[in-house]
């Protein structure tokens, strides 16, 4: 009759495996995210190349990208640094 085995204690090198992600599913999440950027992009090129001349010309002419990147990344930077509630009491 086999004994039962004990459970493994923390900190005795064994951890489970859906703690240690794997290199394959990091490049896969990267490759992912790549993948969405870049269809993200090229479809921003069509839609502007689809936009009507005045348009066309006040998106390419004036600074309003930059003015989105910068309110898209306070928001995010906003967004990152809320403390989560219901986390720490």
């Amino acid at each position: 009759m086999a004994e039962p085995t004990a459970p493994s204690a923390p900190g005795d090198g064994i951890e489970p495996a859906e703690v240690q992600p794997s290199w394959r599913r990091s490049f896969r999440d990267v490759l992912s995210i790549a993948v969405i950027v870049v269809g993200v992009v090229l479809g921003a090129a069509v839609l502007t190349d689809l936009l009507p001349d005045p348009v066309r010309r006040v998106i390419l002419d004036t600074p309003i990208a930059i003015v989105v990147l910068i309110g898209g990344t306070a928001g995010l930077l906003w967004r990152i640094a809320r403390k989560p509630r219901g986390i720490g009491g």
